[in-house]
Order: structure tokens, then sequence, then C-alpha cells
């Protein structure tokens, strides 16, 4: 029995990552139209696979040594009954998205949604306070370059000012924060308490370490050192303190940015491809970017569509409001789904049915608002 679920153990990789199984069937077929040549090498962008290793890997250190679970408990502690409490999940989540990037923010922060609901006897609201967060991920990642993966692609490919970039996010980011603060308010206030916490302290020297290489892996994505130092200096601190985190990152999304580069590029490279693509672009870049989204996810839609338009400020936007919508519009809502899907067996249905409904609701109210905003 070992030796026939090692046999299976790729197979079982790609069924838990089908994101990464759509990718690289994409590559595979896209290579077929574009045979590979010296062209390939030119469409990895290194510098954004090497920013997304550096800050993943340094965040997985910082959850190995329990920093984020322990600040986010003495956060809710202090709020006292479910309604305060899911608010304060939410806004961790959102804020942690901001500087964790949506799908570690969701690794960091839905166990302890779980923990806070099943210690104090609220598992009933276990569906709306997942899907809440993952929004919170999606949508709070938006405003920093670094907040989403698609964020730091575009930020890096079209090379945009960082006040710019700003500027561009923000209107959406402040209708996001409005929209999910109203939905807190449809959660009772009832007392609750957690009956045990994770031991451990805060700032340990470790923590302190890793907190330093965290700023020095921001301090990549701003430009402020070549990224290739990254590439030396965060592995080899990571491998004499915690090289378990080394092994924790998640090369999925690293292989499954790298298949996408292929594709994208090969797509690039069609004359056909092109032209249809570049017609619709430049008709509306923001409607045709969230739409993408809804098919073949955010980050994959911010690398091909990069390809054929220059009008960066509507395809940013469209990429990041797409993330809600559909199961597959973003990679996070995804690790929502498993894990939720672990913890609640037998309710999938209900989940998605309720996830639907709120994703595509954020979706319309907040695509509406910034298409007046862009175009009217």
């Amino acid at each position: 029995m070992h030796i026939r679920n090692a046999r299976f153990a790729p197979l079982r990789f790609f069924y838990k990552n089908p994101v990464l199984t759509i990718a690289l069937l994409l590559a595979v077929a896209s290579a077929f139209f574009v045979p590979p040549d010296g062209e390939y090498l030119g469409y990895f962008d290194f510098r954004t696979l090497t920013c997304l290793f550096c800050t993943l890997a340094v965040i997985c250190a910082l959850q190995d040594f329990h920093f984020f679970t322990i600040l986010a408990e003495r956060l809710v502690l202090l709020t006292g009954n479910l309604r305060m409490a899911v608010l304060s999940l939410i806004v961790i989540t959102f804020l942690g998205s901001m500087v964790l990037a949506n799908d570690m923010a969701l690794l960091t922060f839905l166990p302890l949604g779980y923990t806070v609901l099943k210690s104090t006897d609220n598992m009933k609201y276990l569906a709306p306070v997942f899907i809440l967060q993952n929004i919170s991920a999606n949508l709070g990642g938006m405003l920093t370059p670094f907040g989403n993966p698609q964020n730091l692609y575009l930020y890096s490919y079209f090379n945009i000012p960082t006040g710019e970039f700003l500027q561009i996010m923000f209107p959406p980011f402040v209708m996001a924060v409005i929209l999910l603060m109203v939905c807190t308010l449809f959660f009772p206030v009832r007392r609750l308490v957690l009956s045990a916490r994770t031991q451990g302290k805060l700032l340990t020297r470790k923590n302190i370490f890793f907190l330093i290489l965290f700023a020095f892996s921001v301090a990549i994505v701003f430009r402020l050192f070549p990224y290739w130092i990254g590439l030396l200096v965060v592995p080899f601190c990571l491998f004499f303190t915690d090289r378990k985190s080394l092994l924790e990152v998640d090369y999925g999304l690293l292989l499954t940015f790298a298949c996408f580069f292929v594709f994208a590029g090969n797509l690039s490279r069609i004359e056909v491809v092109r032209e249809y693509l570049s017609v619709l672009l430049a008709k509306n870049p923001l409607l045709v970017s969230i739409g993408s989204c809804q098919v073949i996810s955010n980050v994959p839609s911010a690398v091909l569509l990069s390809n054929f338009t220059t009008d960066y400020a509507p395809l940013l936007v469209g990429v990041n409001l797409g993330g809600t919508g559909t199961l597959i519009a973003s990679l996070a809502s995804l690790i929502t789904f498993r894990k939720y899907r672990k913890r609640a067996p037998g309710t999938t249905v209900k989940y998605f049915l309720l996830f639907s409904a709120f994703n595509f609701g954020f979706l319309f109210l907040l695509t509406a608002a910034e298409y007046f905003i862009m175009y009217l």
C-alpha cells in the first residue's frame, strides 16, 4: 500500500493544486502552437518570482513560531462578543493580506477563525465567517504592491510608481472596507470566551530576526535592493535559523506563475490571439480583465492580459476586483474552500451557494462603482 501511495503521490499533488494543473496543461498546449525556442527564457519575470519566494519563505518562518496566531488571538480576546470577534477576524485578515499576501493571510488566520467559533460553540457561523475572511484577503491585499500576487507582477511588469499604484487602488479599497463593515452588522452581539490559547511569547529573538528579514524582503519589492540579493540572503539566513520554512514555501504557486508565463508568452506570439485580445482590451480593459478572472483566475489573467495592453490602471483594478465572483476567480478562494471542506464535511453545497451570493454581490457593487469612477 505504501508503494502504491508513493506511486500516485504526484497525481495527488496536482489534484490538490487545480490551478497549477490547469496552468501546466495550458503551457504544454500552447507549446504545440509555438514550439520551444530561445525566446522562452524571456517569458519569465525572475524579479517577480524572487520577490514572491522571499516573502513567502519569511512568512512561513514567522508562522512556524506562531507569531501571527499569538498576535491575532490577543486582538480577538479584546473584543468580548461574536460581532466584534468577527469584525476583528475580518480586519486582521484584511490588514494581514496587505503585508502577507492574500493566500498567506488566509493560511494564517482561517485556523484562528475556526478556533474562535469552535471553542465558543458558534460553528453555525463558520461558512459566512470563512467567506468574509476570504473576501477580506482578496480585497485587502489590493492596496499594496505585494498584497496580491497579481499586484506584484503588474507593479514590476509595468514599473508602476508606488504613489500612482496607491492612487489607483485607493477608491476600490475604501469601497471594499465599507461593504465588509456592513456585513458584520448581520452577526449577533453574543458574549464569547476563548477556552484555550496558544502558549508562547510574541516577540522572541527569532521572531524579531524574521521581522527584520521580512522588512528586507519588502524593501526588495519596493526596489530598494536588487532582487538577486534577496535570493542569496533570505535562503541563507533561513537555512541556519528555520530551514523547515524553506520546505513550507508554496512552490506550487511559484510553478503556477512560471507555467502562466509560458502560456502568456506563447499566446502573445500568436497573431490571431494578439489581434483579438488587443481589440477587446482597447474597448474596456476593466470589464475584460474582470471577466477573464472568472474563467482562468486573477493571477493568470494579469500575466496574460498584460501582454496586450499598456493601459495598466483598469487592468490592475480589474484583476483585483475579479478575485471575487466564481470559486476559481482567485487561488485564495480555493484555499478557503479546502479549509472549510476539511472542517465542515458534508456542507459544501451550502458553502458554495453562500460563497456565490456574497462574492457576486461584492463583485457587482464594486464593479459598478469603479466603472462609474473610471468611465463616467
